[in-house]
């Protein structure tokens, strides 16, 4: 397991314990009030408690439907970026074998680069790295497409070859970008309070004398898995779900160099 999945692990069974252990201080305050006055009832609280699990469901939906976006995004900013780098490699066979052959063994190592930017996983230096190499491949390709493209002959190559190589670099800003485009951090942390807020109502709103644990910790249960998801989603390079499957397009460029 990966330092974020278990980073990740380990605050959703925090915030399980924590919600578990609002709701016995609520059904505790609770029933310390009742014994101090046994004319005083639990009733009052069902519109509070209603509005508050209300909010917590809409900031649940909402902070879900965020991540997920930014999963698809990322996802999909992969696979045009492998469509780029492939077009880019398909029309260096425009040029003469002589020029092809350089080209493509530029491409190789640009290729390999890029692979390398996800498979390093979430360590800084190393992604640092990866993407300084890949900066220096591309403008290497660059400067050679540019001195061709001053040769009358390759107008109609370079025409072509120009727009795939701009496209093929810009992606690049806009992958990382997007790697870094996180939920933000405001939001997570009133998920997690409002979380724990939400347990502390249900308590000290029970009008029962004993709690039924197992109801009680389906619904904890159920309320940190999908904080589980949220957190996961945000991640596209560890956990449980990954972009190893757009990644694959990646790798697949490969097989054109062959």
């Amino acid at each position: 397991m990966t330092g974020f999945l278990n980073t990740t692990v380990i605050v959703t069974i925090l915030l399980f314990i924590g919600m578990l252990i609002m709701d016995f201080v609520g059904f505790k305050i609770r029933s310390n009030r009742n014994k101090k006055n046994i004319t005083e009832y639990n009733t009052g609280l069902g519109p509070i408690e209603g509005a508050l699990l209300g909010l917590l469901s809409l900031l649940l939906a909402f902070t879900f439907n965020l991540s997920a976006d930014r999963y698809d995004a990322r996802r999909q900013t992969i696979i045009d970026e492998a469509n780029n780098i492939g077009t880019a490699l398909l029309r260096a066979n425009l040029y003469p074998d002589s020029v092809k052959n350089l080209l493509k063994t530029d491409f190789k190592q640009y290729i390999e680069a890029r692979i390398n930017y996800y498979d390093v996983g979430n360590d800084e230096d190393k992604i640092q790295a990866a993407l300084n190499q890949s900066s220096f491949i591309s403008q290497k390709i660059w400067n050679n497409i540019a001195a061709l493209s001053q040769k009358p002959e390759n107008v109609l190559r370079s025409q072509q070859m120009i727009p795939a190589m701009n496209s093929m670099i810009d992606i690049t800003t806009v992958r990382d970008d997007k790697r870094i485009a996180y939920v933000p951090n405001s939001i997570l942390n009133l998920l997690f309070i409002l979380c724990l807020v939400s347990a502390f109502i249900i308590g000290y709103g029970r009008k029962e004398k004993k709690t039924d644990w197992i109801l009680l910790c389906c619904f904890i249960l159920m309320i940190t898995v999908t904080v589980y998801l949220i957190l996961d989603l945000d991640q596209g390079r560890s956990g449980i779900i990954t972009m190893d499957t757009a990644h694959q397009k990646m790798l697949e460029l490969r097989k054109l160099l062959k």
